[in-house]
């Protein structure tokens, strides 16, 4: 199949992909991170192009519910202006993947605030965690899905108990201390995930 993995700098999802005999393409503003078959254009330049599945990643920050107190009382060095301008930005860039003339889509997506929820609609979210394939971390990943069906565990481990030490590492997303790569660190696919999804996919 050509597969298009939108918004992906890692090259994690792709590669998973090439590995299984796919065309899989990366696309995002950033060069990749992984050397392979990468465009570094906007990713509308090549949506038209004839794809048979896209995996999206689109910028979340301002759809999600722990942004939405922003939306009123803005962070430093932004005005309410600036943050409804994004906002709106990200909802129409949502919008336009969603609506992209591919059969197979899965969109991945945050748990949304009400303003976000009231111009895209209540998404039906299928929610992975990474520990369901074999990787010890939290981090619940949501996807819209079009033409695709829900992923399987294919390696769940047992999480540890809150307030253990392990619990604590397995929360490293989380507890991420502030840093100008701090969004990149987070947003990384677990490879466990990138494997299944090529397992089960493709």
């Amino acid at each position: 199949m050509k597969i298009l993995i939108a918004c992906e700098f890692s090259g994690i999802v792709r590669e998973a992909f090439r590995k299984k005999g796919h065309n899989a393409w990366s696309c995002d503003l950033l060069p990749s991170e992984i050397y392979g078959k990468h465009y570094k254009i906007d990713v509308f330049d090549v949506i038209d192009d004839g794809w048979d599945m896209m995996i999206a990643h689109p910028p979340c920050t301002r759809l999600a519910n722990s942004g939405g107190r922003w939306m009123n009382t803005p962070p430093k060095g932004k005005t309410i202006g600036k943050m409804w301008r994004e906002f709106n930005e990200s909802v129409e860039f949502y919008n336009k993947l969603r609506n992209a003339p591919i059969e197979k889509k899965a969109i991945e997506n945050p748990v949304m605030h009400r303003y976000a929820i009231d111009l895209l609609g209540k998404i039906n979210r299928h929610i992975v965690q990474p520990w369901w394939f074999g990787e010890r971390a939290f981090k619940a990943t949501g996807f819209e899905l079009y033409g695709l069906p829900k992923l399987k565990p294919t390696n769940k481990l047992v999480p540890p108990k809150p307030g253990t030490k392990e619990h604590k590492k397995w929360s490293f997303i989380h507890r991420m201390p502030p840093s100008k790569d701090r969004w990149k660190n987070r947003s990384r696919t677990f490879r466990g995930i990138a494997e299944a999804m090529a397992d089960q996919w493709g």
